[in-house]
């Protein structure tokens, strides 16, 4: 049984044709999807960052928001830029919006992809170190992070302290039990996602990834899976993982859907460059009248190995039109794909 979410870049733009003109129509109207999903039955609700951008960055405050806004939601993130964050602030405010929002964050971190500025990070106050690459550095935020959730205590207490302290060392607050285990790792490459299986956290793999045998996307992404599965396995964790793909998937419903996106395009992966000079292949988009559809979401292999299925949502289209999209997937599509 497959669980479905939509994910949000969180563009805004001041063009006429945009519902988001601001970055506070962008955030009310994250939280009101939201709620509208929940209402839906959807099972998530995702949110990209991205920083120097006129898209969502500084995600707890929103994901503490749609906490208190929702009850049963998955709320979640997808990605986080370690290379951008101080691991010890990060879980503190993870810990207090899962609080927040009775402990269904499902965070996903990485390393980061290109970014809008050079070199970003240094504007937050990071460098990398010594024979260390940005990347390194994003996957040492990132290990550190993930063990401060723990919840061990390691700081030692002042003698005099301003509060009584309970005894031993001092762990960061507010703690949130189990938020450890819904950490996610975006992974762009088979070697990241076996990285990830052998620390713990489960995989989320969007519609790109270093292109390293030629074949199609989907096939990649699959073996990309497996590859994370078996490591998984191989580390002896006592739990079973999640694994998340992402998609743009359209169903055309009506004559809106067919002008938005009835107009083909979408229909081939693509091939770029990221990091330079290194190939990457980006996953084609779906729009097809429902039984079509459903027949081409059968062949693409890693929707069929995922648990997790990421709905991209082409958020300034405003949160009505978002929300019959996310309505006709689920009420069209998403049955006989092994929802519910």
């Amino acid at each position: 049984m497959k669980k479905i979410a939509f994910l949000s870049f969180g563009h805004w733009t001041a063009s006429p044709q945009s519902q988001t003109q601001s970055a506070a129509d962008t955030l009310l109207q994250s939280i009101d999807l939201a709620v509208e999903a929940e209402r839906l039955g959807m099972d998530g609700a995702y949110f990209r960052v991205h920083h120097f951008a006129r898209q969502l960055a500084s995600p707890f405050p929103l994901l503490a928001a749609v906490g208190a806004k929702t009850r049963k939601i998955e709320i979640g993130t997808a990605v986080i830029d370690m290379r951008y964050e101080n691991p010890h602030y990060m879980a503190e405010d993870a810990g207090a919006a899962d609080l927040i929002a009775g402990g269904r964050l499902q965070l996903g971190i990485s390393r980061g992809s290109p970014e809008q500025v050079i070199d970003g990070w240094r504007y937050f106050g990071y460098t990398p170190r010594e024979g260390e690459s940005d990347a390194d550095m994003g996957r040492r935020h990132a290990k550190e992070f993930f063990e401060l959730l723990r919840g061990k205590g390691f700081a030692q207490p002042n003698p005099r302290p301003m509060f009584p302290n309970p005894p031993g060392l001092l762990r960061l607050e507010p703690y949130s039990e189990g938020l450890r285990d819904r950490i996610w790792w975006g992974a762009g490459s088979n070697a990241t996602a076996v990285w990830a299986a052998r620390l713990g956290m489960n995989l989320q793999s969007s519609t790109l990834k270093f292109d390293e045998t030629g074949e199609p996307f989907h096939i990649q992404q699959a073996a990309q899976i497996r590859a994370f599965r078996a490591a998984w396995k191989e580390a002896g964790h006592s739990r079973t993982p999640r694994v998340s793909v992402s998609r743009s998937i359209f169903a055309l419903i009506d004559d809106r859907d067919r002008a938005y996106f009835g107009r083909g395009g979408q229909e081939q992966d693509k091939i770029g460059f990221i990091d330079g000079n290194r190939q990457a292949v980006f996953g084609r988009g779906y729009a097809a009248e429902p039984d079509a559809l459903i027949e081409e979401l059968r062949k693409d292999e890693a929707i069929t190995e995922a648990d997790t299925l990421l709905l991209t949502v082409p958020n300034q289209l405003g949160v009505a039109y978002n929300a019959h999209v996310l309505e006709a997937i689920l009420t069209t599509v998403a049955p006989a794909l092994g929802w519910r």
